[in-house]
């Protein structure tokens, strides 16, 4: 049981993020509320959804405060899709998944040479013409291998082949690059500030670039793997005579490998790059709705090593560590151990798991489990 002194806690910040197929980081915050209200009925609950610039990051920035815009954009394969992006004052997030991200294929279908960001880029243009000066591009979860050559095209890049046609869409087609003209560009990138949220680090290609480490996920076969490494170290090449030995530098930097090298190619536009639960946490108001709490409720659907790298729940234990906030967990499934969790600022987690075994279950029964979890919670750390 927590001291006395936890005990008198009386506002609670529920700042947790998806549990991934199972309920977005909107229900979990419903859901934990319900939970904490069975025991504590008079609770004061704060929810603040959070995402670490992968899918969900759009709706955590409307949930929010952000106005939810709508606009019809190319999706992974080609087709037209209809993507969102968030504004506020002149603060727009735009998040990569929605345009290009492999919740865009049909089931089962997977594009690894073929699927192109150019979506991304028509979403990020279509920031650009709501008047957003900074752009947090959220990347994560994407269908594609391309480098953000898509996206380039679409922002006004011209990728052509030795024909001076443009290049086929996708990573693959990157193989017949013969030369870059970025003079088209929209000129307005270069008076926005375009800021990079993304929870990993790989360079753009190698054994921990984007082809190697992410292609597999997206049905790459290790002949697809090959084959988009060799066309993405063709393509920095061809880039660096176009923009010069920066885009050497760019392709071995940190998050140049993100969402298939869309990294790097908001690398080529002047993007800073910062972690996405930092960036996220930041535009979310979260330091401040941090400050009325007492207690702090993070999670996502598996805690497990990947969360220690970047990922939601350890971004807002961090921040909770560093004003003395005490946090505690809800997950889906835990694979950390106490002593790994206490590093991290999380004093405790609860698994759905420890009251259902049958994780099929879980999945299915996320909601009302979560509920009889939070409900735990209250009666250890509130009641």
């Amino acid at each position: 049981m927590a001291d006395a002194a936890v005990h008198s806690t009386r506002r609670v910040l529920v700042a947790a993020d998806k549990f991934k197929g199972s309920l977005t980081a909107v229900q979990v915050a419903q859901r934990v509320t319900a939970g904490l209200r069975l025991v504590v009925p008079d609770i004061e609950v704060e929810a603040l959804p959070v995402a670490d610039g992968g899918d969900g990051t759009v709706d955590a920035a409307v949930a929010a405060g952000f106005e939810r815009r709508e606009v019809r954009v190319a999706g992974p394969l080609g087709e037209e899709v209809t993507a969102a992006f968030a504004l506020r004052g002149d603060t727009a997030v735009v998040e990569m998944a929605e345009a290009s991200g492999l919740q865009r294929l049909p089931a089962g279908v997977f594009a690894p040479l073929t699927a192109s960001t150019y979506g991304s880029g028509e979403l990020l243009r279509a920031a650009l013409d709501a008047g957003a000066r900074t752009l947090v591009f959220g990347v994560g979860g994407s269908a594609t291998t391309d480098g953000g050559a898509g996206m380039l095209a679409a922002l006004g890049a011209r990728l052509l082949d030795a024909h001076g046609e443009p290049v086929p869409p996708g990573g693959g087609g990157l193989a017949e690059l013969a030369s870059a003209d970025l003079s088209g560009l929209d000129p307005r990138l270069a008076e926005v500030e375009l800021v990079l949220a993304s929870d990993v680090d790989n360079p753009l290609t190698g054994p921990k670039g984007a082809p190697a480490v992410y292609g597999p996920q997206k049905g790459a076969s290790p002949d697809d793997v090959a084959a988009l490494d060799a066309a993405l170290a063709h393509y920095a090449k061809v880039l660096e005579t176009a923009a010069g030995p920066k885009a050497a530098e760019y392709a071995a930097s940190p998050g140049a490998g993100a969402a298939g090298g869309i990294g790097y190619g908001a690398l080529l536009l002047g993007a800073r790059f910062r972690p996405g639960i930092e960036v996220m946490l930041d535009v979310l108001g979260f330091a401040p709705a941090l400050e009325r709490a007492q207690l702090v409720i993070t999670g996502e659907g598996s805690l497990d090593e990947q969360t220690l790298h970047g990922k939601a729940p350890a971004g807002v234990a961090a921040a909770a560590r560093a004003a003395d906030k005490e946090v505690v967990a809800v997950c889906g499934r835990l694979a950390l151990a106490p002593e790994v969790l206490g590093r991290a600022g999380i004093r405790r987690a609860y698994a759905l798991t420890d009251l259902e075994p049958d994780v099929a279950l879980c999945i299915a029964e996320a909601g009302p489990i979560l509920e009889r979890v939070a409900a735990r919670i209250a009666r250890d750390f509130l009641s």
